[in-house]
């Protein structure tokens, strides 16, 4: 306890309180009290007090609460770094913190961040502008992020952002060599070669974080925390690829049906002219194969899928100011999840819960056929029709995306 109050750190109240009764428990193995207060802290962190409370519980080697405090920090890491806690962070957390695939933030912004930072320990202004410090203040600073530059992923910045930062001199030599390397191959426009380059490299630097970074429609963070929590696989976007993209791949119901049948677990994500952002899951994906149709559409030239782990999302609802939602298959209903017909593209129940017409630039739901819909709203309404692209049969698919998994 004297420890503690001899470093006199700041935090509020009532995260002290909570502190200096955990450090008590800790003391006297009160595991039950330990347990409390954790949950309470957990719950309680805040930008104003993360980076003083994990300063504390290096000192009182608290791994729990270390481990809570980076979680917190890694959910809200975008918000983070412009705040003026960040600056405050020691560089043994952020040299960790970097380390993460997973932090889904502008790489050239987390950069300016880092700068930013290291101006801050080195007690440097951070008025004045990059090119205008002096050599003494570049190799200051130089010194002081020379343990965390490279972290920074600059495999993802743009072309100008490689040779802006180049310009400011601010990056330790052997790396500004590589860097240099990195952007005549990726000027020279030649995909295979800058491929091959990066494959000889040994580097974080020259190592994109997991993200959706092929995606075009998936841009926000809490879109693709939702994805990751509805599909329930803590390896979802290491093992997601890109199958077909209308982006790259074109309105072409056939190549579709050609790149996309018969490769298991399957994400279809669609944004539509009016901004809507929907989609379903099948754990068994979309199978030209009979025998694994319904029974008795064995003969036909379509049939249904059953798949019980089958669901719909919406992701984007302006019209309804909804927030993400996930919408399973009905009761009893599992063996109508997924609907095989090569005339059309993916298409979710036997409603349908919602299509993609043949030109794979047009779709029709009725939602709730199959699926549940949200509360409060009844089958066969216009709402509920209307739902996950704003209309019946009038929306326009603006993109389609297939990831396989």
């Amino acid at each position: 306890m004297e420890e503690y109050q001899e470093n006199k750190l700041i935090l509020k109240d009532v995260s002290k309180n909570a502190i200096e009764i955990l450090i008590f428990s800790s003391k006297y193995l009160i595991d039950e009290l330990i347990e409390t207060c954790l949950k309470f802290i957990k719950n309680n962190l805040e930008f104003e007090t993360v980076v003083d409370i994990l300063k504390l519980s290096d000192l009182m080697n608290l791994t729990q609460l270390i481990d809570y405090s980076y979680q917190f920090i890694l959910e809200n890491f975008e918000e983070f770094i412009k705040t003026s806690f960040f600056l405050e962070l020691e560089e043994n957390h952020l040299n960790l913190i970097l380390l993460n695939d997973y932090l889904f933030i502008n790489e050239f912004e987390l950069f300016q961040s880092i700068i930013k930072w290291g101006k801050h320990k080195s007690n440097i202004n951070q008025e004045k502008e990059n090119q205008k410090l002096e050599k003494e203040e570049k190799e200051k600073l130089q010194d002081q992020i020379s343990n965390i530059i490279d972290k920074i992923r600059f495999i993802d910045f743009s072309n100008k952002e490689l040779a802006d930062i180049l310009k400011e001199e601010l990056i330790p030599n052997e790396i500004s060599q590589q860097l240099i390397k990195l952007l005549i191959i990726k000027t020279q426009e030649n995909e295979n070669e800058l491929n091959q380059f990066i494959e000889k490299q040994n580097s974080l630097i020259f190592k994109s974080r997991m993200k959706f970074k092929s995606s075009t429609i998936i841009q926000e963070k809490k879109q693709l925390k939702k994805l990751e929590e509805w599909i329930n696989d803590d390896e979802f976007l290491f093992k997601m690829k890109l199958g077909y993209s209308t982006k790259k791949d074109g309105f072409d119901c056939k190549k579709w049906h050609d790149i996309c049948d018969n490769k298991g677990k399957t994400l279809i994500i669609i944004k539509t002219k009016d901004n809507y952002i929907f989609g379903g899951f099948t754990s068994i994906g979309f199978i030209n194969d009979k025998s694994k149709w319904r029974e008795k559409d064995r003969s036909k030239e379509y049939g249904y899928i059953p798949d019980s782990n089958a669901f719909i999302f919406s992701l984007r609802n302006d019209k309804n100011d909804r927030k993400p939602e996930k919408f399973s298959i009905q009761k009893g209903k599992e063996q109508y999840a997924i609907w095989s017909y090569s005339t059309y593209g993916p298409c979710f129940a036997g409603g349908p819960d919602f299509r993609i017409e043949t030109n794979l630039q047009n779709g029709y739901s009725n939602f709730g056929h199959t699926y549940n819909l949200p509360n409060g709203i009844e089958y066969g309404t216009n709402e509920a029709r209307s739902y996950l692209a704003g209309s019946i049969d009038k929306w326009k698919v603006h993109e389609l995306e297939t990831y396989f998994i």
